[in-house]
């Protein structure tokens, strides 16, 4: 009996060894299965971040900065985290709240009395709160022209024009992602704090939590030492972006999207979180109460059905918090937040009762290279029966690639070339504006036109006629996938009612729909 009772202690003691081995240990053959990923998905570069009960597991680069080139990814290249940034801001608005300077359920207007919407019930009583969580009754990405690519409007000057915007859903009814909202918050840190957001973010935030290599100013990126280029699939090819330090964002945009981080730095942000507000020397950034404020769904967001090639994925709930999305896999609740900017995408994942923080940075747009590391590691340290991501992933790749092809080919219009335009060529020139967005400029170039967005000086097309009252602009950056179709509407008198733009690449991250082009009459 006695021996029985040796016998058994040691296999607990065993069992619990193995248990805290693998509590403080990363999945087997980590390095060999990204490696795989990055192959699979010809992704050029990777860094992953993987804090767990406190201590950082992992903060590695993998792969190159640059496809064709030999310099290597490492745990300090710099990456654009795009809207993983909005937890930055989030946590910024969050600490001022501790420090009494303002109130999550206080309308907007106390601390920007000069901000205003397109209605005026809104207008009063638009939170703070409301800022996070997209659900304003603005249409989705509404404004983003002003931001992407960068504009020579200020931040202020984006948030006066938000009330051009027309409401599209009820207030506080319907999820619909934004960023200009948090450009609003960056300026709300700003008032309260007297400090721009930039200045915030870096001397309240990244210095307390020993974020050394960070940036809060996108316009910083390409002056950096160790950066990652980005790429995106032009054509059905990988291809580096040449002029995406550029084209991707200014700084007017920065508390949505222009936080530059790195594997070393992004442990440190998980860490902080994870445990509450405590840094990892143990400084007190924000309070456990403040934690849970920040990732309590506000907003639910619809359910949507996971494809049958991921369906271990497949959540149950789905919501926004605070510059934060929570969802459950399985019976964990998971922390999350994704980020794209052009040629870089990133994710950030966090299970509060494993105490585990993953985040993902990549330069090339594909997703399904960070979910397939991230839900392999979730597995490992959930004990969850291990599942082919790679191959589930690269199956919806494969899926998505070839619904991209088909939509292209079937919205590929058929000119009529009989058909004439309704007018010599000098009179479809001239100035228009858009409410929103400003004005544009189309000249005459012998027998076609050059077309100028007035506020932008990276998006200028050359346009040739297409039939009748439409144009093609082919705009001289093709990196933007931004050609459109021009369709002139006329009036009676053959004037020009408004011109109206049809994006052709479906593939496109830029959006004209909202866009009307009005002539203004010369004075």
């Amino acid at each position: 009996m006695k021996q029985y009772k040796i016998i058994l202690l040691l296999l607990l003691s065993i069992k619990l060894i193995t248990a805290q081995d693998k509590r403080n240990a990363l999945p087997p053959g980590l390095d060999a299965y990204i490696t795989k990923v990055l192959q699979t998905f010809e992704v050029p570069g990777m860094s992953v971040a993987i804090v767990k009960d406190g201590q950082v597991l992992l903060a590695k680069g993998y792969g190159v900065k640059k496809a064709g080139e030999t310099a290597q990814v490492d745990a300090n290249t710099l990456f654009a985290i795009a809207s993983n940034s909005k937890a930055f801001t989030a946590t910024a608005l969050a600490i001022l709240v501790e420090e009494g300077k303002l109130k999550w359920d206080e309308p907007v207007v106390n601390y920007l009395p000069w901000f205003k919407t397109a209605d005026t019930y809104i207008t009063a009583n638009l939170t703070v709160r409301d800022l996070l969580v997209h659900h304003s009754g603005i249409p989705a990405y509404a404004g983003d022209l002003m931001l992407f690519p960068p504009s020579n409007y200020s931040r202020q000057e984006i948030i006066r024009r938000i009330r051009y915007i027309p409401f599209v859903n009820g207030f506080r009814s319907t999820y619909a992602y934004d960023n200009v909202f948090y450009l609003v918050a960056g300026e709300v840190i700003h008032a309260v704090s007297g400090l721009e957001w930039e200045e915030f973010i870096r001397t309240k935030i990244f210095s307390r939590v020993g974020m050394t290599g960070s940036m809060s100013k996108i316009s910083s990126f390409k002056a950096q030492p160790n950066i990652s280029a980005a790429h995106f699939r032009l054509n059905g090819k990988v291809k580096d972006i040449p002029g995406v330090y550029d084209q991707m964002m200014g700084d007017a945009g920065n508390p949505a999207g222009g936080v530059l981080s790195n594997a070393n730095d992004m442990a440190k942000w998980l860490i902080t979180q994870l445990d509450s507000g405590r840094t990892i020397d143990k400084q007190v950034l924000f309070k456990p109460s403040t934690a849970n404020e920040l990732w309590k769904i506000v907003r639910p967001m619809p359910v949507y059905k996971a494809a049958e090639s991921i369906k271990p994925s497949q959540a149950n709930f789905y919501g926004y918090a605070l510059g934060f999305r929570a969802l459950n896999y399985g019976k964990y609740k998971l922390v999350i937040h994704g980020g794209k900017l052009d040629g870089f995408v990133s994710q950030v994942t966090m299970v509060p009762e494993l105490n585990l923080g993953i985040c993902v940075l990549t330069n090339q747009e594909t997703t399904g290279s960070y979910w397939s590391v991230i839900y392999h590691v979730l597995d490992y340290y959930m004990n969850n029966k291990p599942f082919n991501w790679i191959a589930g992933y690269k199956q919806t790749l494969d899926s998505a690639l070839a619904r991209l092809a088909t939509t292209q080919q079937k919205e590929m219009i058929k000119r009529d070339s009989a058909a004439g335009a309704s007018l010599s060529l000098e009179k479809y020139t001239g100035t228009f504006r858009d409410e929103l967005c400003g004005d544009f400029t189309i000249t005459q170039n012998g027998d076609k036109m050059i077309f100028q967005f007035d506020f932008n000086p990276q998006l200028i097309a050359d346009v040739e006629h297409f039939h009748r009252d439409v144009f093609i602009a082919r705009f001289r950056n093709k990196d933007l996938k931004a050609d459109a179709y021009l369709s002139y509407a006329l009036n009676p008198d053959l004037s020009i009612d408004q011109i109206k733009l049809q994006l052709i690449d479906p593939d496109s991250d830029l959006n004209f729909s909202a866009l009307r082009l009005i002539p203004v009459k010369k004075r």
